[in-house]
């Protein structure tokens, strides 16, 4: 296990104190999590824990591992002016935290509540944990505006469908006003007084630091004005690039609801979307592993290897598609429309099971949200709740003609897609149209 060495000595070890762990609520602003530690009466020592669990799972140079890394630097810059700073722990929870409580006297630790399945079973091991060391353990809604079973049918059942749940979501939003913030800014006097951050680097932990890959998130208003005009051509580069902010929790999704609300109501949906498919991953878990609509299991995928590198490497011969893979593999970021574009392709002209797609996705995307990504991705196969019906099969070069006209875009991604060297198309699009149409319908009856 690795973990910060501080000035801890000076203090004194029978001081009661609170913990605030940080997990997708990287920010020192309307947090309400924090804000309720800091309100506790008691002194506040906040912490970070890389979780070797995790951390296993992921390349040395995963960009996301930067991002965390250097928002925690951002935070600790205003933090150090108060005397205070984020410890950064690595190892298993289960040894930070009881390191912790030798180190200290905690009362109680306060977290946000995070919402995938693994992170369901951690905080239960850790409630355990804490309640034999007489600690308390307190987390709160703060990742989104409704959670759980805050939304439902007047019979209590879940939604399925999207455009019922968006017109709940929003009744309850314009009754509720549950985006009214938690100031925990105000209150950054009550941090303890921990010394200064200590040493820690990436290397540490075996991950190599991209620099620059987090920066202070941006608002911009004339953007989000015309976001439904120009949302869906990739070249303009005018989409709002929170969601990467929305993941980690830099940025307070009351704050960006309350101005989605003002600005336009076509990006508001986008924020609806993200807690439709966490709705239905809460209600519905099995659908991590298996198609939402069970029929759609016994789909007979083709699964070509050699196809599905092509895909993940930009090299299809559809300029759109290729380009998409190419930002994605470059930057970590892939715009919404060729996002659906390049799941369409590999799942319908390629008949290659999303799940594989799914699992790309999730290794490259700086923004992975796993309910966002299956089910966006079940979505475009059609296998999901709410999905495009299976005969829905996007043409790629249509797709260039409606949003990108210019070709801007693909000459960025893929300045050789009019040289004689670039690849034939890997598919005939009428081909695997007609080969897409009968192996669902085949599959489905």
């Amino acid at each position: 296990m690795t973990y910060k060495t501080n000035d801890f000595h000076l203090m004194d070890p029978l001081q009661p104190i609170t913990v605030f762990w940080f997990r997708r609520d990287l920010r020192l602003h309307d947090n309400t999590g924090l804000y309720n530690a800091l309100n506790t009466g008691r002194k506040v020592l906040t912490i970070f824990i890389f979780d070797d669990q995790i951390l296993s799972k992921l390349n040395p140079d995963d960009k996301r591992v930067s991002f965390i890394f250097q928002a925690i630097l951002q935070m600790n810059q205003l933090l150090l002016q108060h005397g205070a700073a984020i410890q950064i722990y690595s190892g298993s929870f289960e040894e930070v935290f009881e390191r912790i409580i030798s180190d200290f006297h905690v009362e109680t630790v306060f977290a946000n509540h995070d919402y995938e399945p693994y992170s369901w079973e951690r905080d239960d091991k850790i409630a355990k944990l804490l309640k034999n060391k007489g600690v308390g353990f307190k987390t709160f809604k703060d990742q989104v505006i409704f959670e759980k079973d805050e939304v439902l049918k007047p019979n209590g059942e879940p939604y399925t469908i999207f455009t019922p749940y968006s017109r709940r979501w929003l009744e309850k939003l314009r009754t509720n006003k549950p985006f009214l913030p938690y100031p925990s800014e105000d209150y950054l006097f009550n941090f303890l007084k921990n010394g200064t951050e200590g040493p820690f680097s990436l290397r540490e932990i075996g991950f190599i630091e991209t620099a620059g890959v987090f920066r202070v998130p941006q608002i911009n208003e004339n953007l989000l004005i015309n976001y439904d005009r120009t949302r869906d051509f990739p070249a303009l580069d005018s989409t709002s690039k929170l969601s990467v902010h929305l993941r980690f929790g830099t940025v307070s999704v009351r704050q960006m609801v309350s101005k989605a609300m003002l600005l336009n109501q076509v990006w508001l949906n986008e924020f609806i979307w993200r807690e439709f498919f966490m709705q239905i991953m809460w209600h519905f878990p099995n659908v991590l592993n298996q198609a939402f609509k069970a029929k759609y299991q016994f789909i007979k995928w083709i699964n070509n290897e050699n196809e599905f590198k092509k895909w993940t490497i930009g090299e299809t011969g559809y300029p759109l598609v290729d380009a998409g893979m190419r930002e994605l593999n470059a930057t970590g970021f892939m715009h919404n429309r060729v996002r659906m574009v390049t799941a369409s392709f590999l799942t319908k002209h390629l008949l290659v099971n999303w799940q594989w797609g799914e699992a790309y996705f999730a290794e490259k995307l700086l923004d992975f949200e796993l309910a966002s990504n299956n089910g966006n991705w079940q979505w475009a196969a059609g296998t999901g709740c709410d999905a495009a019906p299976y005969f829905r099969i996007f043409n790629p070069a249509n797709q260039v003609i409606k949003f990108d006209p210019n070709r801007d875009y693909i000459k960025n991604w893929v300045p050789e897609y009019a040289d004689i060297n670039y690849p034939e198309p890997i598919v005939n699009h009428d081909f695997a149209r007609m080969r897409c149409l009968g192996t669902y319908k085949k599959s489905l009856t």
